[in-house]
């Protein structure tokens, strides 16, 4: 069982990267022309930085979930590989 990761292309890291950048400077934009006190402003600011760096935990941690849970399988499959050779040269 020999898997190859394939890594992103370039211009779909970009695409990521600008798609972020252009949402952060959109919602920015839209917060700061509200027509609200600026510590309302200031607490929409802080709710939506808080919101990012929330889906960026939990984006790492289910990937991290799922590459354990591959790391785990490839140890349970080279145990039963292994079981079972030695079933074989035993027969």
């Amino acid at each position: 069982m020999n898997q190859t990761i394939q890594p992103h292309s370039g211009a779909w890291v970009t695409f990521t990267y600008a798609s972020f950048a252009a949402s952060a400077f959109l919602v920015a934009i839209g917060v700061y022309f509200l027509p609200i006190d600026l510590w309302m402003k200031g607490y929409l600011t802080m709710g939506i930085v808080m919101l990012v760096q929330t889906c960026v935990t939990m984006t790492k941690t289910v990937r991290d979930n799922h590459e354990s849970s591959k790391f785990v399988n490839r140890i349970e499959d080279a145990k039963a590989e292994r079981l079972l050779m030695e079933v074989s040269k035993a027969a």
